[in-house]
């Protein structure tokens, strides 16, 4: 693990236990087993405030979060939820320490999504999967008990380039936004000579050599178009407000820089948040680094002004 980028303690010690269940093999099944395995270690049993179900929409599989103190005299708010990976890696367990939280301290109902993963299945199925269900859920929502104008979209990583690419898409369609979309270190298209891919070129969990492997297994045929990399979109005029979280020391930071940047620019209202100290993929860290734990309230507190602003 580099020793030069000045991580607290809790975060060194999150990295090392993060880098013992590390596989160095290229086979892809091997990858995501050894993910999985990591991705249990740090998660924690489920409230039993919360019903948990699986179920399918628009034919992908998703698994629903809602808690039992939920009134039901009024549908329910709701976050879609997307995982990171890489586009490769995760499901639906791989995130459940998150999706289960956010459900609980947000009081809403958290729809989680098993989107397709490449190199099996390349761009656009997984994009496709999560425009499919966010167009599903608007017209389930009441069998659901969800209110479909309070629906936020949120997603880590690879999710967060979905999540963005989600909005553009139903924005181009001149179809209704989510209540607000919640970005945490997104993997965005950004150029290759941006400051982070240098200054953070070995960063740990997240290498920039790392990156270029996952989009070209995302994107075999080089597609630079704004539904598959958000930040070529040509227009982000129209879109939802927006919080963005980076980590410091990520090579993927000025994606996210670039993009609230581009947002805010053409009028849309944005948050950002710095992640000082954070590495890619500490969001996992939640209970265990304090940083972490910061970056978690305030993703919590933007999602509930989406959520609020949408009454």
């Amino acid at each position: 693990m580099p020793t030069h980028y000045p991580l607290s303690p809790a975060m060194a010690a999150f990295v090392a236990r993060t880098l013992s269940f590390s596989v160095d093999s290229e086979d892809i099944p091997t990858q995501r087993r050894g993910y999985a395995r990591m991705c249990e270690a740090f998660t924690p049993p489920r409230s039993a405030e919360l019903e948990v179900k699986d179920f399918t929409l628009a034919g992908v599989a998703v698994r629903s979060y809602r808690p039992r103190q939920l009134s039901l005299e009024h549908p329910a708010p709701c976050v879609v939820y997307l995982h990171g990976g890489g586009w490769v890696v995760g499901d639906l367990d791989s995130h459940d320490f998150l999706t289960a939280a956010l459900a609980i301290d947000l009081n809403a109902v958290v729809i989680a999504v098993d989107y397709r993963l490449a190199p099996e299945y390349p761009f656009p199925a997984g994009f496709d999967d999560c425009l499919e269900v966010w167009h599903a859920l608007q017209i389930q929502a009441p069998r659901l008990d969800i209110d479909p104008q309070r629906i936020a979209i949120a997603g880590d990583s690879a999710g967060g380039n979905l999540a963005a690419a989600v909005c553009l898409a139903l924005r181009d369609a001149g179809e209704q936004q989510p209540a607000g979309q919640a970005l945490i270190y997104p993997a965005l298209g950004g150029a290759d000579d941006l400051p982070s891919r240098s200054e953070c070129f070995d960063a740990p969990l997240l290498a920039t050599s790392e990156l270029g492997l996952y989009e070209r297994l995302y994107l075999p045929t080089g597609e630079r178009s704004g539904y598959a990399m958000p930040l070529t979109a040509a227009d982000f005029r129209g879109l939802a407000p927006t919080f963005i979280a980076v980590a410091q020391f990520d090579p993927l930071r000025d994606d996210g820089v670039c993009y609230e940047k581009a947002l805010r620019e053409a009028g849309v209202a944005t948050e950002f948040d710095p992640g000082l100290g954070l590495v890619h993929g500490s969001i996992r860290a939640i209970g265990h680094a304090p940083e972490v734990d910061g970056v978690y309230r305030r993703l919590v507190s933007a999602l509930l002004g989406f959520l609020r602003r949408s009454l």
